[in-house]
């Protein structure tokens, strides 16, 4: 038998060449998995940094709204004091003086036409009623003991609804004044009961003799 020598070298390269190209083909796909792991790795855990992130913003939030919820509650409060304020007691005080001393009758007559002793006796007659209500429904202080035009010091922090200052109002306190007025405080007040209808807005009937 005759063997051609030729043949064995190209049977031989063509075998390298299909494996080499299995090997390439091999390690392609090793390397595409490997880059598929990795970037699922990678991609995890960023997936979970976005997730924390979330619900620290929406924490963020509800801690804003919370905050004007409560802004807006303090308001609304204040609003309905001021609507639901009541208003019987003043005008039953009012009643009271226009009944003891007729001071509404009196403010609300024209003056001009009448002579400095007429409006001296009409004065005297509400002082007079003026003191009894005082001395029956209100307990008064003084806001300063100090006797009046002596110098006084204003410290810091004061009431400016205690004391007002007038002059030149300049700096910061203390303030060092003169006294011109004590001031009055009510520390009490009591008033008589209303009835459950009764209407405070009437501050003084309308009389009519028969």
């Amino acid at each position: 038998m005759i063997v051609d020598l030729q043949l064995i070298p190209q049977t031989f390269d063509m075998l390298h060449a299909g494996l080499t190209a299995s090997s390439v083909l091999l390690l392609l796909v090793a390397v595409s998995r490997k880059s598929k792991v990795i970037e699922k790795v990678v991609e995890k855990p960023v997936e979970k940094i976005v997730e924390v992130e979330k619900p620290v913003e929406k924490i963020v939030e509800v801690e804003k709204v919370v905050e004007v919820e409560k802004v807006i509650e303090k308001v609304v409060e204040v609003e309905s004091k001021l609507a639901t304020a009541s208003t019987d007691s003043a005008m039953q005080l009012l009643s009271i003086m226009q009944q003891e001393a007729r001071l509404i009758d009196f403010l609300k007559e024209d003056l001009t036409s009448f002579s400095d002793e007429e409006v001296g006796a009409a004065a005297r007659v509400i002082h007079t009623g003026g003191q009894k209500i005082l001395s029956d429904y209100v307990t008064l202080s003084h806001i300063r003991e100090e006797d009046e035009e002596t110098r006084i010091t204003v410290a810091e922090g004061f009431n400016p609804q205690e004391i007002r200052l007038t002059g030149n109002v300049t700096g910061q306190a203390p303030f060092n004044g003169t006294l011109v007025h004590k001031g009055w405080k009510a520390t009490d007040m009591t008033l008589p009961k209303l009835a459950e209808n009764y209407d405070a807005s009437v501050i003084a009937p309308a009389e009519v003799e028969l």
